[in-house]
């Protein structure tokens, strides 16, 4: 049965970067233990939720159709901010929506999410490996993550999942390098960024890049 709480007000404590990371991990560890709560999904709740949302992480992620972060982190409606594309590709409408939920929705956590055997990295080793772009607009999603590529052969990595790490927390450099806002919000201690990448057999996340303190 789907548990219920008092959605968090405006007035209450800001959680801390630590805590909303505290929160996603033990979600996690539900999901993996198969003991989810289902916390938060209720229709008293959903109409709660009417007048505003308050929240506590944004997760941009893989569009992956197994990489669903509700369900992974076990939270529930208005507790984390979504944004997904493929390979969690980063361009300008990804950019604006992070920026949009640390300084609108005041959110403490941006978490970069990937997974192994992703599909978009996947398209971009092979592609460095023959040469051979991809048709149409993939060949853009490719272009976006070959950096991710090439840093990771420069490190002697050359498979798919260690260039999947390696892009996760590329990924978390590039957002502060592109962003002066998540820059900001970082270094003065508002929000911090971590890389997580998931195991698509297993459930677990595993943490990678950690901008900002999350103690």
């Amino acid at each position: 049965m789907a548990t219920t709480t008092t959605p968090q007000s405006p007035a209450e404590p800001r959680m801390t970067p630590g805590e909303v990371y505290r929160m996603l991990q033990e979600g996690n560890e539900r999901f993996v233990a198969g003991t989810p709560g289902h916390p938060n999904q209720g229709a008293e709740y959903r109409s709660s939720l009417t007048a505003g949302q308050n929240p506590k992480a944004v997760i941009f992620g893989c569009a992956d159709s197994r990489l669903a972060a509700e369900i992974i982190f076990d939270v529930g409606l208005g507790d984390v901010f979504v944004v997904r594309t493929a390979g969690q590709v980063i361009d300008d409408a990804v950019l604006g929506s992070l920026e949009y939920s640390v300084d609108v929705l005041n959110i403490p956590l941006v978490v970069v999410l990937g997974h192994d055997s992703c599909g978009a990295v996947t398209a971009a080793v092979e592609s460095y490996e023959t040469g051979e772009m991809p048709p149409g607009f993939i060949r853009s999603l490719v272009e976006r993550i070959t950096p991710s590529v090439l840093a990771a052969q420069r490190k002697g990595v050359t498979d798919v999942d260690g260039t999947v790490a390696e892009h996760v927390d590329q990924t978390c450099d590039r957002l502060v390098e592109s962003s002066r806002h998540l820059f900001r919000a970082v270094r003065d201690g508002r929000s911090a960024i971590i890389g997580l990448t998931y195991s698509l057999s297993g459930g677990k996340t595993t943490l990678g890049r950690v901008l900002g303190d999350i103690d």
